[in-house]
């Protein structure tokens, strides 16, 4: 009789550890887009695929071709050419672009290449922790994504050489 008493206070032990232990964070965020004359064009949305964080994108009216994608470090589309969504995403204090010498920052992401009818469906394996990636981007004014006029060229500070912001969306927790 003790061993079953002792196994059951183990039981019980385990169960209440279990019931006041918090759930695990989840990360999934998700961005509607929108062009400058608030025309819906799709969706960014950021999740654990497989056990890898990706970038999904699904993207129409934009222009065929290569366009400039970027995370930026304010999460608001207001103002004249979407200027409140501010500089890149980049805490770490770094210079623009993958083939910059200084190395690239968080808001650096591969261009998006629209096909002839405007669309683009993509997805962009993201390298950075997750949980790193959501304290960067929800933090006090959040994260927004935007689409750029021309292709980035991965290298000039700030924005890569890129353009006009055409479509922009705010990210938001899902």
């Amino acid at each position: 009789m003790p061993n079953i008493r002792k196994f059951f206070v183990a039981v019980l032990a385990l169960s209440s550890a279990q019931l006041m232990a918090k759930p695990a964070p989840h990360y999934s965020a998700i961005a509607p887009i929108f062009l400058a004359n608030g025309t819906d064009t799709g969706l960014a949305v950021i999740t654990r695929v497989r056990g890898k964080t990706v970038l999904k994108i699904s993207l129409n009216g934009l222009t065929p071709g290569a366009h400039g994608l970027h995370l930026h470090s304010t999460g608001s589309c207001k103002g004249d050419g979407f200027s409140r969504a501010g500089a890149h995403l980049n805490p770490g204090g770094h210079m623009h672009g993958k083939l910059n010498p200084a190395g690239s920052h968080l808001g650096d992401l591969p261009n998006l290449t629209a096909d002839a009818s405007g669309s683009v469906v993509t997805e962009i394996p993201v390298s950075m922790n997750i949980k790193s990636l959501f304290t960067a981007m929800f933090d006090a004014d959040g994260t927004s994504i935007v689409i750029h006029t021309a292709a980035d060229d991965y290298a000039t500070d700030p924005s890569g050489n890129s353009g006009a912001r055409i479509a922009c969306g705010v990210f938001r927790r899902k």
